[in-house]
């Protein structure tokens, strides 16, 4: 096998392990880990707007609306008018939400983030950057706005 296939093999069972991970979220508190990931930043920032919840947690803003329009749908956000300038609109945690972000779910695998912790501050830079440059090689960027502009 070369290292192409090796390395796509390895994005197979990280994906896969994911997605095993945030069906158990779905069933245990009733979110995917993209929404948990976008409460946990709302619970640690207070109410932000959408564009600055997208740049906190490097995804598109069209991503991050659908996400909240779902999370909204299930009353876990509410959107509130700017109080100095009526034409931004915050996002804020509901007390729905904030009774499921008390139980301290994680959007990652609690193992993992243990793991990840107990690694010396530069492997989990490393790991990082690797994982980052990744990303950019697939050219994920493009691939989410394009995913979100098409009709």
């Amino acid at each position: 096998m070369d290292i192409s296939e090796e390395v796509l093999s390895t994005l197979r069972r990280i994906s896969r392990a994911v997605e095993v991970y945030s069906k158990t979220l779905l069933r245990e508190f009733g979110l995917t880990a993209p929404q948990l990931t976008l409460m946990t930043t709302l619970r640690r920032s207070g109410s932000l707007s959408v564009s600055e919840i997208a740049r906190r947690v490097s995804l598109s803003q069209a991503t991050v609306t659908s996400i909240l329009d779902r999370l909204e749908q299930q009353a876990f956000v509410t959107r509130v008018r700017g109080k100095d300038d009526k034409r931004v609109v915050y996002i804020e945690l509901t007390d729905k939400s904030k009774e499921i972000l008390a139980k301290q779910p994680n959007p990652l695998h609690n193992d993992f983030v243990k793991r990840l912790g107990k690694l010396e501050d530069w492997e989990q830079t490393l790991l990082l950057s690797s994982l980052q440059r990744i990303a950019k090689m697939m050219d994920v960027e493009r691939i989410d706005s394009a995913e979100h502009a098409a009709p």
